[in-house]
C-alpha cells in the first residue's frame, strides 16, 4: 500500500469489479432518465433542532445523527464527529447528487462546540466534503483519516500535526479512547484520475465503557466478522443503508446484508446510516429504512431509528423506534 496521491494503489482484500458493461451502462441511462419521483420525500422530512451541545456525564455515550453518514458521538467526556458533510449537496456538481432532503441542519455549524477528533472513511464527496472540513479546521484538535487522505487535508490548509494517517489494523490511543482503522470494501478517487489512490476503512472506537462501530460505506464481504473477532461485541454500530444497487452491490451492501454485517461485527443494537439526506441510487429514498427494518425484525436485531438531530442514549432502555419517515 501506499501513503501518496498518485502512487501505488490500494485494493480491496477480495476480488471487488466495479465493470459494469455497456448493457448495465443502458439500464443506468433507462433508470437516470425515468426519474423515480420517490427518490426524495414529497414534504419536509422531521428534524429536531438543537441549539447548543452540551458535553454530557462522562459515564454516558451519545450519538447525534445529521442524516447520511454523519454522526457525533459524546463518549467519556470526548467529542467524535464521523464523516462530517453538511454541505447542501454531496457533489461538485449538482445536478449529481441533487440537494439535501433537509434544506436546514439540526444545528448550525458555527454553533458546534470544539471536537476533540474528526474521523473520516475515505475521500467521497459525500463523506469528505471541503466546506464542513474549512469550518472546522480551527475547532477540531484531531483528524483521524486512512492513508494518503491526509494529503487532501494538508493541501486545504491542515496542520501536519493535527493530522493522523492510519492503514487498515492500525491502532490509537487518543484521550482515552482507541481508535482502530479496519478494513471495508469500496473504493477512493474524487475524480476520474485518482482513483484508489488514498485508503478507504471502517472504524472501531472504544472507551472505557463502550464500543461503537462504524462501517464507513462498502460493500458485504468476510472482514466483518474479522472485525467482530477481533474487536466485537459492540455496544452500538452505524452501518451503511442505502445508496445501493444490484449493479453496484460489491461497493454499497443491500440493506439485507447489512444486518448480516451488524450480526457478523456482533453487534447489540444498529442505527442505520447513509440514508435520508442524499439521493445517490434509484431506490426510493425510504427504501432502506423499510428493507433493513424489516430483516432485522425476522432476524430479531435491535434497530434504532432516530429523527434526524435526536439524541441517543447508547445503553438507554428505550432507543429511539419511530417511523417517522411515514
Amino acid at each position: 500500500m501506499s501513503d501518496t496521491i498518485g502512487k501505488k494503489k490500494f485494493i480491496n482484500e477480495i476480488a471487488t469489479s466495479m465493470y459494469m458493461g455497456p448493457k448495465t451502462m443502458f439500464t443506468m441511462l433507462r433508470d437516470f432518465i425515468k426519474a423515480n419521483p420517490k427518490r426524495t420525500p414529497d414534504k419536509p422530512i422531521p428534524i429536531n433542532f438543537i441549539d447548543t451541545l452540551p458535553l454530557q456525564d462522562v459515564n454516558q455515550t451519545k450519538v447525534i445523527w445529521f442524516g447520511h453518514s454523519t454522526v457525533l458521538l459524546e463518549m467519556e467526556g470526548k467529542r467524535v464527529l464521523l464523516d462530517p458533510m453538511f454541505s447542501n449537496s454531496p457533489s461538485p456538481f449538482s445536478l449529481f447528487g441533487g440537494k439535501r432532503f433537509s434544506k436546514v441542519l439540526p444545528i448550525e455549524m458555527k454553533k458546534l462546540p470544539p471536537i476533540d477528533i474528526v474521523i473520516l472513511s475515505h475521500d467521497h464527496y459525500d463523506h469528505l466534503d471541503y466546506n464542513s472540513i474549512m469550518q472546522l479546521r480551527d475547532k477540531t484538535r484531531l483528524f483521524c483519516v486512512p492513508n494518503g487522505v491526509g494529503i487532501r487535508l494538508k493541501k486545504w490548509g491542515i496542520d501536519q500535526e493535527k493530522i493522523r494517517e492510519f492503514d487498515w489494523w492500525n491502532e490509537l490511543i487518543v484521550q482515552g479512547l482507541t481508535l482502530a482503522c479496519t478494513p471495508a470494501r469500496h473504493f477512493s478517487g474524487r475524480s476520474l484520475f485518482d482513483r484508489n489512490t488514498t485508503l478507504w476503512c471502517s472504524w472501531v472506537i472504544t472507551g472505557k465503557q463502550t464500543r461503537v462501530f462504524f462501517s464507513g460505506d462498502g460493500g458485504y464481504g468476510p472482514h466483518f466478522e474479522q472485525i467482530g473477532k477481533k474487536y466485537g461485541p459492540f455496544d452500538l454500530t452505524l452501518m451503511e443503508c442505502g445508496q445501493y444497487d444490484a449493479r453496484w452491490s460489491a461497493i454499497h451492501m443491500l440493506p439485507e446484508e447489512t444486518i448480516q454485517a451488524h450480526i457478523d461485527v456482533r453487534g447489540h443494537s444498529m442505527i442505520p446510516i447513509h440514508w435520508a439526506a442524499f439521493s445517490l441510487a434509484f431506490h426510493d429514498w425510504t427504501e432502506p429504512i423499510e428493507r433493513v427494518t424489516k430483516m432485522a425484525k425476522e432476524r430479531k436485531v435491535n434497530i434504532v431509528t432516530p429523527k434526524i438531530g435526536e439524541f441517543v442514549i447508547v445503553g438507554s432502555a428505550e432507543y429511539p423506534k419511530s417511523v417517522w419517515w411515514k
